[in-house]
């Protein structure tokens, strides 16, 4: 199809009011035209003006198997001429969805029992929320409700899950977070740890604090933990050694849900099918998203376990029916698009492949990032990584904000032909391609970002800065 380029940027930014964007220099033109993305195949993407850019972010962590899959569009379409929508209120349900709920419970980590749909992570956070109340009115713990989520944690930016997000700029000028959601530490040992303090250690102090938290809230107050396996946007960093491990008893000593947000990791992300898996993590809940479709079509869910259904399936002879529920939840075009989804994801085993291939991306990261005198941390697991930019390596002392190192480094990326995402809290370069992405295409990312980073690193010393 022939688009007008000057006509279709011209009403965009009459029109659109795009997410994370700054609203008055995008009115002005100061942030240049929008960026018309046509197509995708592969890791890549084109514009409009017919540049080719590798997608080492997966557009947000999501398209894991990759742009231009014709048997997801082909699912899609199937689907669209059978029936286009029907919904699952009052026990109504189609094949695909029967098809794809049946499948998460038996491959999603713990002792999981039934899957409830939504259209985003950030909906599926809110319907987490709403269980740990409503779990916890129906067994008659009615002021067991706050819910301890991590500072740099990440689970959406609606009004219960932007609370729950411990990043203050999602919750500025909004009214945010809400007095139903506290935070505790991040686990980021690099920044978070005392001198000399191991990662083991570090996380032992981490559990103490949750459980000091905890008693200062009251244990008969709190009613759920949220955490990524892998903080995402909080600057893609794995937990330290012993985290999860140290964590987990202090939930259960307090009779605290855990919620696993593996919007990001599940589908094999970390290299297991789950983050859960990959660390040991035993959840009462689950929230996915992203990888379930590959962003292919919207979708989430929030898989339940079967000590928390049971309570709701209990109660059911006293409150009545479970009055929750979207327009969209279980829509039959989404449940299509998933089963065909994990079908590629099993049968070409991308859990298998962000393993190895992950294994490669990791160390080539650290053998060209590591040792240059503005990197304080190169970090990672399986497709998915981080740089870490200071001003000086010894001290850990952070670059002036004003340099916007990390913001530089994206753009010179981006400008060689490489999307690497900038991430808040920090100067950092974050990647997570497509579960497909090969170990060729690895070398291109690496080789592209190296050269923006030495870039960056020229102009910081034509600028004076000492390195």
């Amino acid at each position: 199809m022939t688009i007008n380029i000057k006509d279709i940027a011209e009403k965009d930014r009459n029109s659109v009011l795009h997410p994370f964007t700054q609203l008055q220099d995008f009115a002005s033109g100061k942030l240049g035209e929008p960026t018309i993305v046509e197509t995708g195949k592969g890791i890549h993407i084109q514009d409009a003006y017919g540049n080719q850019l590798i997608d080492g972010f997966a557009g947000l962590y999501c398209v894991n198997v990759g742009y231009g899959r014709t048997e997801v569009a082909e699912a899609i379409s199937r689907q669209a001429y059978r029936l286009a929508y029907y919904h699952s209120y009052a026990a109504h349900t189609t094949d695909e969805l029967a098809i794809l709920s049946d499948r998460l419970v038996k491959m999603a980590p713990g002792k999981m029992s039934k899957v409830f749909y939504g259209m985003s992570g950030s909906d599926a956070n809110e319907t987490q929320a709403k269980f740990v109340w409503y779990y916890n009115n129906l067994r008659g713990k009615p002021t067991k409700k706050k819910i301890i989520s991590r500072e740099r944690g990440y689970h959406g930016c609606s009004v219960v899950s932007g609370s729950m997000t411990g990043m203050s700029f999602y919750h500025d000028h909004m009214d945010l977070p809400l007095p139903q959601i506290a935070h505790t530490g991040v686990p980021h040992h690099y920044w978070g740890a005392h001198p000399g303090e191991t990662e083991r250690e570090f996380s032992a102090r981490r559990a103490v604090e949750l459980d000091q938290l905890i008693e200062q809230l009251g244990p008969d107050n709190v009613g759920g933990f949220i955490a990524e396996p892998v903080l995402g946007t909080g600057g893609i960093t794995p937990p330290p050694e012993g985290y999860w491990e140290a964590i987990q008893p202090v939930l259960k000593k307090h009779d605290v849900l855990l919620i696993a947000d593996e919007v990001i990791t599940g589908f094999g992300r970390t290299g297991s099918m789950f983050g859960s898996q990959h660390y040991g993590i035993e959840p009462d809940l689950i929230t996915v998203a992203k990888g379930l479709t590959s962003a292919y079509f919207p979708l989430s869910a929030a898989i339940v376990g079967e000590k928390v259904y049971q309570v709701l399936e209990d109660g059911a002879d006293r409150v009545g029916a479970f009055s929750h529920g979207y327009t969209y939840s279980g829509h039959p075009i989404g449940a299509a698009a998933a089963n065909a989804v994990l079908d590629i994801v099993e049968k070409e085993d991308l859990p298998g492949n962000a393993r190895d291939v992950g294994a490669y991306f990791q160390a080539q990261l650290k053998e060209k990032f590591a040792q240059l005198p503005i990197v304080g941390e190169v970090r990672g697991v399986g497709l998915m990584g981080a740089i870490e930019f200071v001003g000086d390596r010894e001290s850990k002392t952070r670059f002036d904000p004003s340099l916007k190192v990390g913001a530089r480094v994206s753009k010179t990326a981006r400008d060689g032909g490489l999307i690497a995402r900038a991430m808040p809290h920090g100067d950092i370069l974050g990647f997570a391609p497509p579960l497909v992405t090969t170990k060729e295409e690895i070398d291109e990312i690496v080789l592209i970002a190296e050269k923006a980073v030495r870039s960056v690193m020229d102009d910081l010393v034509r600028d004076g800065q000492k390195l």
